[in-house]
């Protein structure tokens, strides 16, 4: 099934996608029709505008699940990769009240000093569990969608000096979608986790456009520590519900950081890309669709550099 939410006349209803066609469901909000498990269609709907599949996810985490990403842009910055990748997944928290489905996202000044992409996979959860175990947690995913954590590199870097996570530079916009994919329906791509790890994994192609040019290729096969990984490691002493998002953070060469990096590694001379205003960003996976959307300059000028000392 594609699960979405769509706004008709500025109100917001939860839907399934069948034969191409979009139908409402029964319910307030997709989170309600998950925790009932009632996807029965009703009165078809046309002239509607999709929105993130959760607009307003109960949280938002984000994991580090790919260890060629992870390897990369550390090398080209001189470092060697971490140990302690292998020995636990981790994520952070990022905001759960900004994030945005398809279509424009608006970003302010600051934003800009190299605002950049990141192409990722996300899923739902959709039954509350704690302490659940990696052989279980598979069942706790109510679907799949795609997720693009938009990061403004330069308030990352700064604030990142002072030995915590990012959070300012991450803070104003995720975007998911275009819909909730369930498990069933990525069946024919499923293969068997890498060695060592516990869980669900696939063979999805994933890939980003800018402008329609093609900027990154990767494939989800290539996830380290799986889903039920991750779910195992949130869930440790801590009640996850339905509607939590959980990132599997970047796939390997799936944002200008990790390129750009690997450009003036090879070729002194390369010119950085960081995405501007106007910039369409389009995020394909397999099985998963395509999640569009343009990059637009907020009109205020203020500035969160002003607040410096």
């Amino acid at each position: 099934m594609k699960l979405v939410t769509y706004s008709k006349n500025n109100i917001e209803y939860p839907g399934i996608i069948v034969e191409g066609n979009l139908y409402r469901l029964n319910g307030e909000t997709l989170i309600d029709v998950i925790k009932r498990g009632d996807f029965e269609p009703l009165e078809r709907v046309n002239d509607y505008t999709l929105l993130a599949p959760i607009p307003k996810p109960t949280s938002c985490r984000d994991g580090y699940a790919f260890r060629q990403h992870v390897a990369t842009a550390r090398r080209n910055r001189g470092l060697d990769m971490i140990a302690a990748f292998d020995e636990y997944p981790v994520f952070y928290f990022t905001n759960h009240q900004a994030v945005y489905g398809p279509g424009n996202i608006a970003c302010m000044p600051d934003h800009f000093k190299q605002l950049d992409f990141e192409l990722e996979i996300a899923v739902v959860i959709g039954k509350q569990g704690r302490n659940i175990k990696a052989d279980d947690a598979d069942g706790y995913i109510a679907g799949y969608t795609i997720m693009n954590d938009l990061s403004a590199r330069t308030l990352q870097m700064e604030e990142m000096l002072l030995n915590l996570g990012p959070a300012k530079g991450k803070d104003f916009a995720t975007a998911i979608g275009p819909w909730l994919v369930t498990p069933d329906e990525l069946e024919p791509y499923r293969i068997s986790p890498k060695a060592g790890h516990t869980g669900a994994a696939y063979q999805l192609e994933m890939t980003c456009h800018v402008n329609g040019i093609p900027v990154s290729k990767g494939n989800m096969a290539d996830m380290d520590w799986t889903f039920a990984e991750l779910i195992e490691r949130a869930s440790y002493g801590c009640t996850l519900f339905p509607g939590d998002v959980i990132g599997s953070g970047t796939v390997g060469t799936g944002c200008f950081l990790e390129l750009n990096g690997t450009g003036k590694l090879n070729d002194p001379a390369y010119e950085p890309q960081w995405l501007q205003p106007g910039d369409l960003v389009e995020l394909t996976i397999t099985g998963l669709g395509t999640l569009s959307n343009t990059i637009v300059a907020e009109t205020s000028d203020w500035s969160i550099l002003n607040l410096k000392k």
